[in-house]
């Protein structure tokens, strides 16, 4: 199972073409495309499942892929479409705010993801918590060696200072001013057109499954 580089070629046309008129006359390229990755989703998520027991294998593809439209009432950015195919894995599914893996298919800018993305207030206090009483089960988590090889903790969303309540020289505050909890790896566009793409991708996800589970736990206690 592969993508089809017509469908890498539709987001790059998109992207050059963000407006509702070209997309009106390629409607039957963007279904094309929708369809393709549709398919590579049915592929991954029954052996997502065997990776994460609390995800189904009999979920339904449509309810991972996010939708190509994007919102623009609040944003400065009023281009009517996304430039990238984004496929949420999870245990609610694309409806739920938790810990999940991502795959996000753009030329160029593809990256594969598992964590929690800007937790809310009561879920950041608690995995805060998590990291702070378990610092050593977080720090096997992402010094395992697959883990430091292929992917990227970030540190973007952190804060400042330390957080409330805790020590600023504590020696792991990086990781408890962090607001956002997600590692990356990137994923060159060609290997979206190998046969052995889902194995790989699989891979990649089983990585960052600790890192999940973590996060889950965290939040679930």
């Amino acid at each position: 199972m592969m993508l089809k580089k017509e469908t890498l070629n539709f987001i790059k046309d998109v992207t050059e073409n963000n407006n509702r008129e070209w997309f009106a006359a390629n409607k039957d390229v963007y279904e094309a495309a929708k369809a393709d990755v549709l398919a590579l989703v049915g592929k991954l998520i029954p052996e997502l499942a065997k990776v994460d027991p609390l995800l189904s294998a009999e979920a339904d593809p449509k309810k991972s892929l996010l939708r190509i439209y994007r919102d623009v009432r609040f944003s400065k950015n009023k281009d009517p479409y996304k430039n990238n195919f984004g496929i949420w894995f999870s245990a609610k599914s694309k409806g739920g705010n938790e810990p999940g893996y991502y795959l996000h298919i753009q030329p160029g800018t593809s990256f594969l993801a598992g964590g929690y993305w800007m937790p809310d207030a009561p879920h950041l206090k608690l995995i805060r918590q998590e990291i702070d009483y378990n610092i050593g089960d977080f720090k096997e988590i992402i010094n395992e060696k697959d883990f430091k090889k292929n992917f990227k903790l970030g540190f973007d969303n952190a804060l400042k200072n330390a957080p409330k309540g805790y020590d600023p020289a504590d020696p792991n505050i990086e990781f408890l001013k962090l607001k956002s909890f997600e590692a990356t790896q990137k994923i060159d566009d060609e290997e979206f057109l190998k046969p052995n793409l889902v194995n790989k991708l699989i891979s990649s996800f089983k990585t960052i499954q600790p890192l999940v589970a973590f996060l889950r736990n965290a939040i679930e206690q």
